[in-house]
């Protein structure tokens, strides 16, 4: 019998769906029950399991461990990596988010490809914990790369460490300069001129591991606020990272992006050959704030947020990252809310530590700009921002997690339904609640936009 492979499969269960939502609705009818988490009418998810062979996993450095990969009791993977600890505020949740490399038999870093995505050997095992519909980053990721926006491509595991089930994880890809990750050009050390010196770089707006210094970063010469240190914008290296740029080429990509920043704060900022767009891709520009605002995203536009200058290239923005705050869960700045502005946060929540850059709002003053992004607003709603693609989306992923049991056994691990944790703006007393109020909120922010976009 021809094997299915785990993608294989995906395709034949969304191919399958309605017919088992109409199996579901039958099984309702008959026992007056909305839940199918204890029903597994397909097979389990992709099953992880790590085994650090007693050893604590930190949040650096690294400890090693073994993988295995197995999907419907057939092993896919199995081998060494090494394990910690990763993110930021998401530290303070007892189910832990990790990053890991997979390693060869003398320990050293080894590209593998793990279900089905193109190889490499850094990953991340992405923890839904206050996201209790499990499903915000895999959804936007989906989208952003349905509309020819590289995101990180995902799969839904579960994860056994230490022989404790722990869940609902997402395997996803690390954002790093690979051909089919962010592809650009591999910027060396001895390229300290001339075209050579033009990328690739990569940028983010972040929050610094520690503080913020000149050897990680260079700040904005245009805070939205003042221009005191607590609030500026800060640019971190991030490839080549601090450790490996060259003063020259911290020179240029600092320089690059100040120009631009000068050419958009100035007077003849929408003129083409003086203004803004001799600096960055528009196109990019524009789907970067659509996905953005898609999602009212809190974290948007100030925190995990990727900044590309390829070699003799305009700067480009995304990928996206991080949206599991987004699509209402959010308590604080409006988050919650399907009516506001993402780039507006500056307005709701003045004087905060990572404001949102002043580029959003100048570009929308000017009137080309607005035009190009109404026109895309447009061609993306009907297509893949329409709400037929997008709730389908997140009905596809509801089943899959239900009826394979994985979204009953996580909530079993991790029992937050009914509970709040931080920052949630609504508290489901069960799955299906968070589920609904999803679309909900998805169906009230596509009609807000629809309105708001077009009046620009």
């Amino acid at each position: 019998m021809k094997r299915t492979s785990y993608q294989g499969f995906l395709k034949l269960f969304f191919v399958g769906m309605a017919f088992l939502t109409f199996i579901s609705c039958k099984k309702d009818d008959l026992q007056n029950n909305t839940e199918l988490s204890n029903v597994a009418l397909v097979d389990p998810l992709p099953q992880i399991n790590i085994s650090t062979f007693g050893n604590q996993i930190l949040d650096e450095p690294k400890v090693d461990a073994q993988m295995t990969i197995s999907f419907k009791d057939e092993e896919l993977h199995s081998g060494k990596i090494a394990i910690e600890i990763r993110g930021k505020s998401s530290q303070m949740f007892p189910k832990k988010q990790y990053g890991f490399e997979t390693r060869d038999a003398q320990n050293e870093d080894f590209d593998v490809s793990l279900l089905e995505m193109p190889e490499e050997e850094d990953w991340i095992l992405h923890a839904p914990y206050s996201d209790k519909s499990l499903i915000r980053n895999v959804l936007i990721y989906d989208i952003s790369r349905e509309i020819g926006r590289y995101a990180s491509r995902v799969n839904f595991v579960e994860l056994t460490l230490n022989d404790t089930i722990d869940g609902v994880y997402v395997l996803m890809e690390k954002l790093k300069r690979d051909k089919n990750r962010i592809d650009i050009n591999k910027l060396k050390s001895s390229e300290i001129s001339g075209d050579d010196l033009t990328g690739g770089y990569i940028i983010k707006i972040d929050k610094a591991d520690d503080q913020y210094t000149s050897i990680n970063s260079f700040a904005s010469e245009h805070s939205p606020y003042d221009s005191s240190e607590s609030n500026s914008i800060r640019f971190l290296y991030h490839t080549p990272d601090e450790e490996d740029i060259t003063q020259e080429q911290k020179n240029y990509i600092s320089s690059y992006i100040k120009n631009f920043e000068k050419a958009l704060a100035g007077s003849n900022f929408s003129e083409i050959d003086e203004g803004y767009d001799a600096y960055i891709n528009t196109d990019d520009f524009i789907d970067f704030f659509l996905l953005n605002e898609l999602a009212n995203n809190v974290d948007g536009f100030r925190i995990s947020t990727f900044i590309v200058k390829d070699k003799n290239q305009k700067l480009s923005m995304g990928p996206i990252w991080d949206f599991n705050l987004a699509f209402g869960n959010a308590d604080y700045c409006s988050g919650g809310e399907t009516n506001v502005w993402a780039y507006k946060l500056n307005d709701r929540c003045p004087g905060g530590m990572w404001p949102v850059p002043f580029w959003w709002e100048r570009l929308l003053q000017d009137p080309n700009y607005v035009s190009k992004l109404k026109i895309r607003w447009n061609e993306l709603r009907s297509d893949a921002f329409s709400n037929n693609s997008i709730i389908q989306k997140v009905d596809n992923y509801n089943q899959i997690l239900k009826i394979s049991g994985s979204m009953k056994r996580n909530f079993d691990r991790w029992p937050v339904l009914g509970i709040y944790v931080w920052p949630n703006n609504y508290i489901g007393s069960n799955y299906e609640q968070e589920i609904n109020y999803l679309k909900d909120w998805i169906t009230q922010r596509l009609a807000w936009l629809d309105t708001n976009i077009n009046s620009l």
